[in-house]
């Protein structure tokens, strides 16, 4: 924090981004044109009440430093929830998470609009205005992160679904093995999220470790690790070939894992997206880290308290 970002909040429209992770949360305050004045960050507990607690603290925080005109507060955090009633229904990252309506509770305490919604669909949004998928008509953000979502652009607009849920796509099956997410063995996010690249290393070698600390590893060219990652890549090239043949993007855009570590996925995704999908699908599509990088989840909480209701985004 410096004098001149207070200085320079002074009289401005100010927004609150709130990124909820299933292991950190982030907290950002910035104006309209997107430029981020501070972040805080701290350990996602494992109450909810609790963390809120913690997000009312950050919030109370950066208002208190920076004096503009606040005019609302961005939520964004992995599904299933409901956007439209603000309530964080049972994301799997976030396992004590049930029907938790934080809406209603930060709304008791900031009288200001607040907006909640999917992470991966305010990051594809994110992408889309600002990073990778600009120019894009068609695009797919994937998280990649402790769990597996995507974001879907179709046509130059967010496409949500019917009931909301579309790009839930960590829930598809896609294979008869792996470790059990979703209710079910061989989901995709089982094998390509954060929670999913460390289980199968304890499957495989009856050790704990986190996905950052594998990753580490396989880049030291450890073979334990290089084969877990192995395992995840081709299992994401798979997915990724459903993705295209399905939807024909111009761009598929991964943030999280595939974005710090693109050189040990690239390789293996890529002869899998060749052996799985159409030659033209996945001729015409690419496949690309988060331009954003780390500051994408504070852009895409931004964006959110900037557009509010993003389905009507054009």
């Amino acid at each position: 924090m410096s004098d001149d970002s207070i200085e320079h909040s002074l009289g401005q429209d100010l927004y609150i981004g709130v990124d909820i992770g299933g292991t950190k949360i982030g907290v950002c305050i910035g104006n309209y044109e997107a430029l981020i004045f501070r972040e805080i960050r701290f350990p996602t507990k494992t109450q909810p009440k609790v963390v809120i607690e913690d997000i009312s603290k950050a919030i109370r925080f950066l208002i208190s430093e920076y004096r503009g005109d606040l005019k609302a507060i961005g939520i964004i955090c992995g599904g299933p929830l409901d956007a439209n009633k603000g309530i964080i229904q049972s994301p799997p990252n976030l396992p004590e998470w049930i029907d938790i309506p934080i809406v209603k509770i930060l709304q008791r305490e900031f009288d200001i609009p607040i907006y909640l919604q999917n992470d991966a669909n305010a990051c594809a949004l994110a992408e889309w205005k600002w990073g990778n998928g600009r120019g894009c008509k068609n695009m797919i953000f994937l998280t990649f992160g402790t769990g597996l979502g995507a974001g879907l652009i179709l046509s130059g607009r967010l496409y949500n679904g019917h009931s909301g849920l579309a790009g839930e796509v960590g829930h598809i099956r896609i294979s008869d093995h792996g470790s059990i997410c979703y209710g079910k063995k061989g989901s995709w996010e089982s094998y390509c999220s954060g929670t999913g690249i460390s289980a199968m290393y304890k499957d495989h070698f009856n050790e704990q470790l986190s996905a950052k600390e594998i990753c580490r590893l396989a880049e030291q060219g450890d073979k334990k690790a290089l084969y877990i990652i192995d395992i995840s890549a081709t299992y994401l090239g798979k997915g990724l070939a459903l993705l295209m043949d399905i939807l024909n993007p111009e761009k598929i855009v991964i943030g999280s894992i595939f974005t710090r570590s693109e050189s040990l996925f690239r390789s293996s995704m890529e002869k899998s997206i060749h052996k799985e999908a159409l030659e033209q699908t996945s001729r015409d599509c690419l496949v690309l880290p988060s331009l954003l990088g780390e500051a994408l989840g504070d852009m895409a909480a931004l964006g959110l308290a900037m557009s509010g209701n993003l389905d009507q985004e054009q």
